[in-house]
């Protein structure tokens, strides 16, 4: 079964302390009800720069990069029915979903 990572982009920090937490409550049931298929639960990222020919820039673009979470699925549409269930789209996020390719 191949592994997917599904990229989180954007996403509005939540009101007060307890909206967070109710927040992370969510995606922590939603990543468990993955069980083995969670490879990678979650990783967070902090501020990105975005590096081109042109030089380096702040803020990682219109649509910053902000954690990914690798997850193992039969194919691509069952991998887009799992991150149409993730809580980070509560928040005004959006998912990027791509097959991590193994390299010959």
């Amino acid at each position: 079964m191949p592994n997917y990572i599904i990229a989180y982009h954007g996403g509005n920090k939540p009101d007060s302390p307890e909206e967070g937490a109710k927040h992370m409550a969510k995606w922590k049931a939603w990543i468990g009800g993955l069980g083995d298929a969670a490879v990678n639960p979650g990783t967070p990222l902090g501020k990105s720069k975005t590096v081109s020919s042109d030089g380096v820039s702040d803020g990682g673009g219109s649509n910053p990069l902000s954690g990914f979470s690798i997850v193992k699925a039969g194919d691509m549409d069952a991998v887009l029915e799992i991150a149409k269930e993730c809580p980070f789209l509560d928040l005004g996020g959006t998912l990027e979903v791509a097959e991590v390719m193994q390299m010959p």
